[in-house]
């Protein structure tokens, strides 16, 4: 006979069905364009081309076990190094303007004082539903010199120009994603309960007060979640450096390191090259992310 404690613990077989049927689509999307595309990209890598003779023939060409040596050549490239350092300066800059703007953006919109707030929340939004193609493509006619509104005021800039060059990416790309992580921030604060801030109210705190000693660190795990998902796809940035490219001569085919890889696999034609580029790019990233996070949990255990 069950006992009343195993029937109560007990769940019906139907409903863990029920739960995994309905997970099904999603598990097999995720094993059809997430799990096989990474698992044969890193199968790639570790293949090459081997050619005999003069590789005209039929046989000429085999793909081969090449090991760590695509892994090797990847280290040693110069070309790679210097995007992960362009990237890294373009990411300290987009990440301190973007995250500083949503976190303002939030707390101004969260406060009491605020107007209009529902279509401020909108107006900041905006942005982010632009496709990132489209808006680079708007900016970038915009820092044309013959297009830029800065001609009207006689001030000669060169947007697209070396020196300036990855502000004007990195302009795209806080106008692109603030609204985002803004919204974000601001789903953490609604979270709160309303109690806290009447108190501090009633001790005689200021709105500037509530938010530096309430606000913000309740805020810190949405911070933290929002910073490593802007650093991973700092990281991987693509899109505003390939469509700036055929609006000026200052961008080069690898100026970004997932631009070397376009070029490696559908220009030169060295796809398992840009394949093992491509894990050790995943690296980098993963790298940056968990170091990130082990630096907020080294400090937050210090402090606490």
């Amino acid at each position: 006979m069950t006992s009343p404690r195993r029937a109560r613990g007990a769940r019906p077989r139907g409903r863990d069905a029920a739960a995994y049927l309905f997970l099904t689509p999603a598990l097999v999307l995720f094993a059809l364009f997430t799990a096989v595309p990474i698992g044969y990209t890193a199968y790639l890598s570790l293949r090459r081309t081997k050619v005999t003779g003069l590789g005209l023939g039929r046989g000429s060409r085999t793909e081969v076990f090449a090991g760590l040596a695509n892994y090797a050549d990847a280290v040693r490239d110069g070309a790679l190094w210097a995007g992960f350092g362009r990237v890294l300066g373009y990411g300290a800059l987009v990440l301190a303007v973007m995250l500083g703007l949503a976190l303002v953006f939030a707390l101004t919109l969260d406060s009491a004082q605020v107007r209009l707030a529902r279509f401020s929340r909108i107006a900041i939004f905006l942005p982010y539903a632009v496709p990132g193609v489209v808006a680079t493509l708007l900016w970038g006619f915009l820092y044309l010199p013959s297009l830029t509104p800065l001609r009207g005021l006689n001030i000669d800039l060169a947007l697209l120009g070396p020196r300036l060059v990855t502000f004007s990416m990195a302009n795209i790309a806080v106008w692109g994603g603030t609204g985002f992580n803004m919204l974000v921030l601001y789903t953490a604060l609604r979270a709160v309960p309303r109690t806290y801030y009447e108190a501090a109210r009633i001790d005689g705190a200021g709105e500037l007060q509530i938010a530096l000693r309430i606000k913000i660190p309740i805020l810190t795990p949405a911070i933290i979640l929002t910073t490593v998902f802007s650093l991973i796809a700092t990281v991987q940035v693509f899109t505003e450096p390939t469509a700036l490219r055929p609006l000026t001569n200052t961008i080069s085919s690898t100026w970004s390191p997932l631009m070397k890889v376009y070029r490696d696999a559908f220009v030169t034609g060295d796809l398992y090259g840009a394949a093992a580029t491509s894990v050790l790019i995943a690296g980098v990233s993963l790298a940056l992310s968990f170091g990130f996070l082990r630096v907020v949990r080294d400090r937050a255990f210090r402090e606490g």
